[in-house]
């Protein structure tokens, strides 16, 4: 039987997943496009951008999809982890932790959530749910899968890729 627990996870789960697929899609075709988002990439450090450009739009769109559907949750919510991990540290750790001050509170609350909801189970209105995962890859695997493989890729990506640019008093 469907609860109001299951309609308020896929309300959370959609709601999140579309936004974060739309900020994939906006890399590739808002702006000056993928070519400008690997511009911008490099401009922060992450180099090359034209790796990191298409990597981050199409993770943002599969990890989103993934996510409101409710399908794979945990590696979902392991991709949105990463992902955020990634833009909190390169974009917005100097700027404090409130977005209004470019901060990186939107960040950590799309890892908050993509975490809860890897523990939770993604609820009786999901893919995970109609193909019988929901209750055999939520709770505590959630929490490892989502938490493990989101810090691991998420750290590892800074560690590797990330240099960023010295400004210009310092050269």
């Amino acid at each position: 039987m469907t609860t109001a627990i299951d309609v308020g996870l896929l309300i959370l789960r959609v709601t999140v997943g579309v936004t974060l697929a739309a900020h994939g899609y906006a890399k590739i075709f808002r702006g000056g496009g993928l070519a400008g988002t690997a511009r911008w990439f490099d401009s922060i450090g992450m180099r090359p951008g034209r790796l990191h450009a298409p990597l981050a739009a199409f993770t943002e769109i599969g990890a989103g999809v993934l996510f409101a559907l409710g399908f794979l949750t945990p590696l979902a919510a392991a991709a949105m982890i990463a992902l955020m991990v990634v833009a909190a540290w390169t974009v917005h750790r100097d700027s404090g932790f409130f977005i209004v001050g470019n901060g990186w509170e939107y960040n950590f609350v799309l890892a908050c959530v993509a975490l809860s909801v890897a523990v939770t189970g993604s609820g009786r209105l999901s893919v995970d749910h109609l193909i019988g995962l929901g209750s055999e890859i939520a709770q505590w695997w959630g929490l490892v899968i989502a938490l493990v493989i989101g810090l691991g890729a998420g750290v590892g990506q800074i560690a590797v890729f990330f240099r960023p640019p010295v400004p210009a008093e310092q050269r």
